[in-house]
């Protein structure tokens, strides 16, 4: 049996990728089989997040005993094909060929473009050469942005703010990285009024809604402690941006097709443009937003590299953070006065590469004073399944409580959670029920099963509106939607959760937060795809924020599950986390990690 109807026999291959390679065949029937099952699974691979497929480690995508070629053997049989190019230049383009070859991995040509022109498009913003900055102009607002040197990390990173035109600020939940970004734009603002360059037009941007609205919250908290402490000029302050969007919205979408109306020939009129949870940008957007950073332009990209990556195609966070290096981009030193700071900041990093463009924030958590998360969350990543199951079985952490075994979290005595879905029913006012709504969410690690986020929605609405499980959901009172695509016309965006209320004449109503008010109404009918949101998955929920979090894994091991999934989960909460999880399953996802194979790094460190 050939190595494609094998494949096809244990059901891994989705018809796009079967068609695909029977596309090549109908077009050149002499293809040899081993070459037609590897095109199959370069677009299998694009579809489980990797950018390319490993001949080598072909059991790394499709977990099954096959009769697999020898990787060298494999490797040549693509190589010597037609239908395969293989570029001698890592820069250039791979001509028409629908596959490419390179460094030992297969691409669909498409993708091996984009992770080419993105590697090419922030070496290039990294070689930039930053406005001179006149350490003297700017050093008594850097003393009263940084009075003591408990900021060492923050003031590191606004420093080298002032000399790097591609900035990567990362760090863990609560390190301060949009306080760091704060401060940073305030410095790029006074060094702009001091240079003659007027004001700065700054865009602030997220892959989602909901991570856009919280990154214009926490810097408009930011800017509102700045202000109390009445040590900033008031300016400088009203200077900084008040609002964020999505990257589809800066980039500017265009009806059916999946250009931008922003590009290479059409950049971004922005002087710096600053991206949140950019972990969560696939490669495809990512290659997209840098070539339309046009050239003296500031990209700033803050993430936490610990958090699960993109949904689509890519670890790009995480190639990029590999090319740049640890995150002590400046050496330990007196991190309160500028002059000195500057000084060991090179005017212009290493050529053509990333190191020495990174800053990695420690400090602090953003979880409640009641939640003591950290001690769990440093286990996990570094993915210590003894010393993480130590912590949730020995109950010592505030706030932290482990349901080992538990498979479903609506029967637990522990805590009802339909009962607190049911109260979202009743506030007359919409405003108090959205921000009712998040205070728990449960969160899965699967959309689909019984532990799934969908069978687990079906179960609440019939719980909550006396339907049966499986008719159609009913837009009933208290209601949690979830919006899943974005639609501008709308202003609604993929990620987007809202509450079904009834107006004052009694017709239901979709809430959403926004508008002069603090919320928008839609009609059930009207809005654009979405589901229930009482639980979601935990890559829906990243970039979201609850006082509660119920994370539940699978009652078996399943290869989606990871320590990034598992970190990502657990740093939702703020004030109280549920781990419900049988202790195999949990030992084993910490044992595993989600990385995706990519050539961006190597690229990036040319």
């Amino acid at each position: 049996m050939s190595l494609l109807s094998a494949l096809n026999r244990t059901g891994a291959l989705r018809a796009l990728d079967d068609a695909l390679a029977n596309s090549l065949r109908r077009l050149d029937p002499s293809i040899p089989d081993e070459v037609l099952a590897a095109a199959a699974l370069a677009s299998l691979a694009v579809a489980h997040g990797d950018a390319g497929f490993d001949p080598a480690r072909p059991r790394q995508l499709v977990d099954v005993d096959l009769p697999w070629p020898p990787a060298d053997a494999w490797r040549q049989a693509l190589a010597d094909s037609p239908w395969v190019a293989t570029p001698g230049d890592g820069d250039a383009e791979a001509g028409t060929a629908p596959l490419v070859l390179e460094h030992g991995l297969l691409y669909l040509r498409r993708y091996r473009e984009y992770e080419r022109r993105l590697a090419l498009r922030l070496r290039r913003i990294a070689a930039q050469a930053m406005p001179a900055v006149d350490a003297g102009a700017v050093a008594p607002l850097f003393g009263a942005l940084f009075p003591d040197a408990e900021d060492d990390r923050q003031a590191r990173a606004a420093a080298l703010a002032l000399r790097r035109a591609l900035l990567l600020v990362t760090g863990g939940p609560g390190t301060g990285k949009t306080t760091a970004i704060a401060r940073m734009l305030l410095l790029r603002i006074a060094q702009a009024r001091a240079n003659g360059q007027g004001e700065l037009r700054i865009a602030l941007a997220a892959p989602t809604g909901r991570a856009a609205d919280r990154m214009a919250a926490s810097l408009g908290h930011a800017r509102a402690a700045l202000r109390a402490a009445g040590t900033i000029e008031a300016a400088l302050l009203e200077a900084m941006p008040g609002q964020a969007q999505t990257l589809h919205r800066l980039l500017g979408t265009q009806r059916d097709t999946p250009d931008f109306r922003h590009h290479a020939g059409n950049p971004l009129p922005f002087d710096i443009v600053v991206v949140d949870e950019a972990s969560m940008v696939d490669l495809p957007l990512m290659c997209k937003l840098a070539e339309a950073i046009a050239d003296g332009t500031q990209l700033v990209l803050l993430g936490d590299p610990d958090q699960l990556p993109s949904v689509e195609a890519g670890d790009v966070l995480a190639a990029i953070l590999e090319a740049a290096g640890p995150g002590d981009a400046l050496p330990a030193g007196d991190a309160t006065a500028l002059g000195p700071l500057l000084g060991r900041v090179p005017a212009a990093a290493a050529a053509g590469g990333l190191r020495g463009h990174r800053v990695h924030l420690q400090r602090g958590w953003r979880q409640d004073a009641g939640l003591q998360l950290a001690p769990l969350a440093q286990a996990v990543r570094a993915g210590d399944a003894a010393a993480a199951l130590r912590w949730l079985a020995g109950g010592e952490l505030d706030g932290v409580h482990f349901h080992d075994g538990v498979i479903d979290p609506l029967q637990s005595r522990r805590i009802d959670l339909v009962a607190h879905w049911r109260q979202l029913a009743t506030p007359a006012d919409p405003a108090a029920a959205l921000q009712r709504a998040g205070g728990l969410r449960l969160l899965t690690a699967l959309r689909e099963g019984p532990q799934g986020s969908r069978a687990l929605n079906a179960r609440i609405e019939a719980l909550l509106s006396g339907c049966r499980v499986g008719a159609p959901p009913a837009w009933f009172p208290g209601r949690l939607l979830l919006v899943t695509e974005n639609s501008y016309r709308h202003g609604l965006f993929n990620g987007d959760v809202g509450i079904c209320l009834p107006d004052e004449a009694g017709t239901p109503l979709a809430w959403f937060p926004g508008g002069g008010d603090g919320v928008r109404a839609f009609h059930p009918a009207a809005l654009p795809a979405h589901e229930s949101a009482f639980a979601m998955t935990v890559h829906k929920a990243q970039g979201s924020e609850f006082d509660r979090v119920w994370l539940l894994l699978p009652a078996r091991d399943n290869r989606v599950l990871s320590r990034e999934l598992v970190y990502t989960g657990i740093t939702r909460a703020r004030r109280e986390l549920h781990l419900a999880a049988a202790a195999p399953v949990l030992e084993a996802a910490l044992g595993r990690h989600a990385g995706r194979v990519s050539g961006l790094a190597r690229r990036l460190e040319r």
